[in-house]
């Protein structure tokens, strides 16, 4: 199984969102531009957002096999993917690679 390496690209904040709709939260994302984790063996990292490794994991897991090539000829890197967690107030966008 590969090695799995998670870069945090861009994170971005809906404040008017978060007024309008958010229940205020006691940690709410941490996860900070730039931050890398490495994913071994398929397992989520510690320190990684329970709820974007849920979304996250299913093309990890196809990474870490040597798959890629998601949707076609969508990345450059066909071994890699760039995906948001699902958080509509705070998205993050994660690049993944494999690492060789």
């Amino acid at each position: 199984m590969l090695d799995v390496r998670i870069t945090a690209i861009r994170k971005t904040e809906y404040p008017d969102l978060m007024e309008q709709y958010e229940k205020p939260l006691p940690n709410p994302c941490s996860i900070r531009e730039g931050q890398v984790f490495l994913v071994h063996d398929g397992q989520q990292p510690d320190g990684f957002c329970d709820s974007a490794w849920q979304t996250l994991k299913p093309f990890i897991l196809e990474l870490a096999n040597g798959g890629g090539h998601f949707y076609g000829d969508w990345m450059k890197n066909p071994h890699s993917a760039l995906l948001s967690c699902n958080d509509g107030f705070r998205p993050v966008s994660f690049l993944l690679e494999t690492i060789p």
